[in-house]
């Protein structure tokens, strides 16, 4: 698992997201340049958020497996993000699939 600045290159595969919220497991698409958080609320999951914007930390979920590219991040220290800490509202998939767990 991965975490990086976001780069200008454009994606064009959908990625398969394992999102668990509330000990819940869901399977969902996460369309190009689409983030986490964006296509889990459009699969009608109920993942915690406020600002949607990197700064608040409150859709902060730990990347179990594959590799996302953060927009912005103005709420996760260094250690969260080496302890696999994510903002699920700015991070935008890199592999063909990832697992996030809000947990």
């Amino acid at each position: 698992m991965a975490v990086s600045p976001l780069s200008e290159s454009p994606k064009t595969a959908t990625c398969v997201a394992t999102v668990l919220v509330d000990g819940a497991q869901s399977t969902i698409d996460v369309r190009p340049d689409e983030t986490v958080l964006e296509a889990a609320k459009r699969a009608g999951l109920n993942p915690p958020f406020a600002c949607e914007e990197g700064n608040c930390g409150t859709c902060m979920a730990r990347l179990v497996a594959g590799r996302v590219e953060m927009r912005v991040n103005d709420a996760l220290t260094d250690e969260d993000v080496a302890d696999g800490y994510v903002l699920t509202c700015q991070s935008v998939p890199q592999t063909p699939s990832v697992t996030v767990d809000y947990a």
